[in-house]
């Protein structure tokens, strides 16, 4: 008697018969070509989104560093900008105070210098008064004559000049007019006429002043 149950593994349809699960420990059935690309491809499209993310994330972190250090730079060298010009302005104000310091230390020493000229050189004064009056009476001579003259070169070098001429013009701050002896034609202002005691100044100082005898102008 024939069999008319049909063949294993295929259906009366001629399709497929659900084949039974695999003996335990037996291997599994590989992936098609289908299955397998189809897990790879993600996984490979995800892995470069990810890179492409990253390196847009370094690229953006590098921006913003780059960017805070010009910044932190900037604000340096407006610092050190703002340093040096007050520096400058410091040194520029103690070079000015250190200048007036040195001109007023120069000036006391020159004001310390002519007063101790002055007062070693104004009693000598009227020793050369005396040397004028032996002069004017021709008893200068011999050796009188030249302690004279070099009296006279030695308070000289030491800055005392001696000054009152016949002829010079009247100067209240320079002669002191003992008398006024008439008119004289040949003057337009008052002049001195004779010279009592000759004046004395150490530069611009009048240790003693000149003691004259005037005229004045004709008319007056």
């Amino acid at each position: 008697m024939t069999d008319s149950r049909p063949e294993s593994g295929v259906t009366s349809a001629g399709e497929p018969h659900n084949a039974a699960p695999p003996a335990e420990g037996a291997p599994a059935p590989e992936p098609t070509d289908g299955q397998a690309a189809q897990p790879g491809a993600a996984q490979s499209g995800f892995g470069d989104a990810a890179a492409e993310m990253a390196n847009e994330t370094e690229v953006e972190t590098a921006a913003e560093e780059a960017e805070s250090g010009d910044v932190e730079l900037e604000d340096d060298l407006s610092r050190a900008r703002r340093d040096l010009a007050g520096l400058t302005t410091d040194l520029q104000r103690l070079q000015a105070e250190y200048l007036n310091y040195k001109r007023r230390v120069e000036r006391d020493r020159d004001l310390i210098r002519e007063n101790a000229t002055y007062a070693a050189l104004a009693p000598i004064v009227d020793v050369l008064d005396t040397i004028d009056r032996a002069r004017e009476h021709g008893d200068v001579d011999g050796g009188f004559k030249a302690v004279a003259d070099q009296l006279e070169r030695i308070v000289t070098g030491l800055g005392l000049a001696k000054f009152g001429a016949v002829g010079d013009p009247f100067d209240p701050s320079l002669h002191e007019a003992l008398s006024h002896i008439g008119e004289d034609p040949e003057v337009t202002v008052t002049t001195c006429k004779v010279i009592a005691k000759a004046g004395y100044r150490i530069g611009d100082r009048v240790v003693r002043a000149a003691q004259v005898l005037v005229v004045d102008p004709a008319g007056e």
